[in-house]
Parts: structure tokens; sequence; C-alpha cells
């Protein structure tokens, strides 16, 4: 029998299960990044963007097609992180704002809003590129109104615009070069696939596991537990199955409670069949296992350790409570007289934090490389600078649409989004910063400085690949530049200064290195001494960065 309409329910159903079917993709969908780098990351930003509406959808009560629109779109909107979680909430924008007024779906509307969709995103990107999730999202919008005109029965529309939508997946390696060369489909339209396919499961009525989506439950103050791991009498949480051998009577089940009740607590003993599920908190856990193997074989154990998980509680609860207290500061600065202008730079690592504090940043958004911060972060930093104009420094490359996202939802305050796609364009913007210029001179200045910084990314391959011309392993040592990977190599440092020989011109006066997280200060101090050396004409500074995945992050002005 044939479907001809979804109902608001039904859509709720397959918004949440195309959420929970990119949520369990998300690594396979990470791993199809073009750049080997341990920070790729679509499918992460993908899947928060989805899940940010998600939970806007679940806490829904006997919602209307208008307010689930609404849910999907502001929750998306506000929760984009990365590019491909942006281009992710405008197709939802642009689908949603097209069945808000419909009280069911059928194949017409379905057409329409897949179009609406396409055309949302488009419209959302300087410059489209073929080949990506914009494609796929063409391929989609073409197919469905093509069906709309041959059936009237979801049954056979939804599959066919599925299996178009897998065939111009399939073709994107030959519209992008670059995809070719590294053997994947594009990680974007791979995502958008798995949320129409994990939607499509929920229209058929499949089970779905909804596990990973709950309603949210709200922002609480922390507290910072004042148990200590020595109120912990037994630290050790064991779990296992006996298989056992012969049969497991009522007698046998009391003896091996009483004996483990002899040394822990909190015990379980179900008996079932020729199996027996056991958990007990004990400081020997060898003990239990050497007893529980008198009644036959185990499985499933598992053994952690209380003391250990509590600590790392208190460590995160201590650390909610700093970032807290470093809000509620930053909320008394908002209460003093508005000033003309103010920064807000996205940063990678303490020591870059702290250089962007000195500089006169406002607001430090941190996450940059190894989490792309959402639109409802900038929202949040833009609320607590209290300046007539901020400047926005993304500092990434794929944080530039969100930051432009953000711009778009604030009316109260005028934002300025420099577009600098890394940490020392960034850092070149705040520098040339003119407090007595207006903020029209200003954005000005800085557009034109940032054109003459040459940047360079020192960092591992997570995988083996071929981009660029240049045979990757995983664990190969990659220099990477503004328009691609400049060298590659087995040493950190061989490889930093092939990168460098390639920035480095007659004209080139500063060369600025920012040392991570895994570089020590002494290793650091001996490698900018060798660059001194190998460049004796160019000034050579170094800062400590404190950036993850990053050895080296420079500049080359």
């Amino acid at each position: 029998m044939a479907t001809k309409t979804i109902s608001v329910d039904m859509l709720a159903k397959m918004f949440l299960a195309g959420a929970q079917n990119i949520e369990a993709k998300k690594e396979y969908i990470n791993e199809l990044n073009v750049f080997p780098v341990p920070d790729g990351d679509t499918g992460t930003n993908m899947s928060l963007t989805i899940m940010s509406a998600a939970k806007e959808v679940t806490a829904l009560s006997g919602s209307d097609m208008k307010e689930l629109a609404k849910a999907i779109s502001s929750g998306s909107l506000r929760g984009a992180r990365g590019n491909s979680g942006v281009i992710l909430s405008q197709l939802l924008r642009g689908f949603t704002k097209a069945i808000r007024e419909e009280k069911e779906i059928d194949v017409l509307a379905l057409a329409a809003a897949c179009s609406r969709a396409r055309d949302t995103a488009y419209k959302a990107v300087m410059k489209p590129k073929e080949g990506t999730i914009l494609t796929v999202a063409s391929g989609i919008a073409e197919k469905a109104a093509q069906m709309a005109e041959e059936t009237d029965d979801l049954e056979v529309f939804i599959p066919a615009v599925i299996e178009h939508a897998e065939e111009v997946l399939a073709k994107t390696p030959d519209m992008l070069p670059v995809l070719k060369e590294a053997g994947v489909v594009d990680s974007g339209g791979q995502g958008l696939l798995e949320v129409i396919k994990g939607a499509y499961d929920a229209f058929l009525g499949k089970e779905i596991d909804y596990t990973a989506i709950t309603p949210g439950t709200g922002a609480g103050v922390a507290k910072i537990s004042t148990e200590d791991t020595a109120d912990i009498k037994f630290g050790y949480c064991t779990e296992f199955i006996i298989l056992t051998e012969k049969e497991f009577t009522e007698e046998d089940e009391h003896t091996f409670k009483e004996y483990l009740s002899s040394i822990g607590d909190s015990i379980v003993c179900v008996a079932d069949d020729d199996v027996v599920k056991i958990h007990v908190h004990t400081n020997d856990p060898g003990l239990a296992i050497q007893r529980a193997l008198t009644y036959g074989q185990l499985s499933r154990m598992k053994i952690d350790n209380m003391r250990e998980e509590h600590q790392e509680k208190l460590i995160r609860d201590a650390e909610k409570l700093a970032q807290q207290e470093k809000e509620a500061e930053e909320a008394r600065k908002a209460d003093e007289p508005r000033k003309p202008m103010g920064f807000i730079a996205v940063s990678i690592g303490e020591g870059l934090n702290e250089i962007f504090r000195e500089l006169g940043a406002d607001y430090i958004i941190e996450g940059g490389q190894t989490m792309n911060p959402s639109t409802e972060d900038m929202l949040n930093a833009i609320d607590r600078v209290n300046a007539d104009s901020i400047f926005i420094l993304p500092n990434n490359k794929n944080i530039v649409l969100a930051a432009n996202q953000a711009k778009a939802l604030v009316k109260d305050k005028e934002i300025i989004v420099i577009p600098t796609k890394t940490v020392p364009q960034g850092i070149t913007a705040i520098i040339n910063f003119m407090p007595d210029a207006d903020a029209k001179t200003n954005e000005e200045t800085m557009l034109e400085e940032i054109k003459n910084v040459k940047s360079g990314q020192v960092t591992y391959a997570v995988r083996d690949t071929k981009i660029d011309d240049k045979e990757i392993h995983e664990g190969d040592i990659m220099g990477i530049g503004d328009q691609g990977i400049l060298a590659v190599g087995k040493s950190v440092e061989d490889t930093t200064k092939e990168m460098l020989a390639l920035l480095v011109d007659e004209d080139s006066e500063l060369i600025s290195l920012y040392y991570g997280e895994e570089v020590s200060e002494e290793d650091a101090d001996k490698f900018t001494a060798q660059i001194e050396e190998r460049y004796p004409d160019v000034d050579v500074d170094a800062h400590f960065g404190g950036q993850p995945i990053y050895y080296y992050v420079l500049a080359v002005e």
C-alpha cells in the first residue's frame, strides 16, 4: 500500500533518526577527510551541529510543523560547527522554511523543500565548489523534482532520491582532483547521505537506538565534591559472567554471595540456567575471579578503578568551576561602560591564548584546531564583549563560516569578521589594530596586512595517503602551508626547515615560531638557534604556543 504523506510526528522521528545515524558514523566520515591530519573533523562537526537541533526537537511536546521547523532550524544554526556543519545548518534552514506551513508533507512539498535547501546552502557559501556536500545536495534536489512528477508514493520517491545521491557522491572524486588523489569521496557529502539514510530507516519503521539524543537539562552551577577518595571503601568495580560447567544451585548462589560479602560490597549475583551475572565492589578483584573460576569459565570481564574515576570527576568539576568563575569575571566586565571596539579571537593553546590577551583580545574562544567552535559559542562570546563594534578573528579556514553565521544573527552590535585562516594571521591582524582609527579603517588595514603573512603548521599524519603529489605514510611529519602540504619527512625539525625554505624569500623580515605542548622549551630554543643561523638576515622570534597536535605553528612576514 502506498504512503503519500509524512506527519509531523513521523518527520520528527525521521529527523532524530538521521541525527542518530550521523552520530554513529561520525568517525568513519572523519576518516574521509582529505588531509590525513589528527584533527580531521567533518563527521564530528556535522554530528554536533545536528545534535544541537535534535536536543531542541526532543524537548518539544505535541508540536505542530511550524514549531518542529523552528526547533530544527534554530538548533542547527546555533550549533553549527566548521564549514560542513554550517552548510548542513543552511540545508536544514532552507528545508524547514519550505515545510513550516504544511500540515503533512507529500512528494511535492518534499521536492520543494529539497530545492529550497539546496538554494539556501549555495547562497551561504561565497565560492561554492563542486565535488562537495553542495553537489550532493544539488543532486538530491534535482532527483526529487524529477520523481515528484513521476510518483506520489513516498515509498518509491525516497529510495530513488537516496540511490541518486549515492551515485552523485561516488562521482565527487571526478570533480575534485584532491579527492581522487586521496582515494576518497567527499566527507561532507557522505555525512549528508548518512542523515538521509537514517531518516529513511525511521520512515520504514525500523527500530532506532536514540540513546545518543537526550534533551538538554540546562547548565547548572558546578560544585566540587568534597568526598575524598579515601571514603571509597572498595576501589574496584568488578563485573563478569560465569558460564557454568555444572548446575549452579541455590546453595552455590548463597555460598558465593557470602564469600563476595567477605571481600566487598554492592553485590549482584543473578543465575539464569548456565549463565551467572556477577557485580561486586572490592579491593582485590583477583579473589572474586579465582573463586568464580571454580564454577566455570568467565566472560565479559570488566574492572574499573573507582578511585581513579573519582579523581577524574574532581578534576572535571574543578575545571568547570574555574570556567564559571572566568565567565563571572567577564560578565562583570560587561557591566562596565561600552567601548567603541572589541576583539574576539579563536585560539588553540595556553600560550597563544595569553599572546592574544596581551595584544588586546577581550574574549578568547578556545578550541580552534581540535574542536571547531559553534555559532552558539560565537554568539555567547559576542554577548560578553561590551563594545559597539566587535572584530572576530576565526584563525582557521573551517571557522570563518560559523563566524559569519553568528554575525548575521546579531542585531545590536556591529560584527566585523576578519577572515583569518591561521593563528599567525590573527596575531598580525590584532597587532595592526589602531585604537584611534574607526572600525572601517581598521578592517581595511587588517585585511591588507594579513595578506603579507605566510603561515605554516607542523603535525603528523594519521593514515597513508597521496596528496599534492606527495606520498604520505601514517606517522610521517607534515609541513602544511596556506595552500597545501609543503614538506613531508620523518623528523619534526627537518620537515619544518624544509617548509621554511619554501616560505622564506629575499623580502622576508621576520620568522615567528610558536611551539606546541609536545615540544620542550629546551628543544624549541635549540631549534630557534638553528633557524637564526640559517637565516642571519631575518629576525627570528620563538614563543610558547601550547597548542595540541601541532608541534610548531609559524609565520613568515
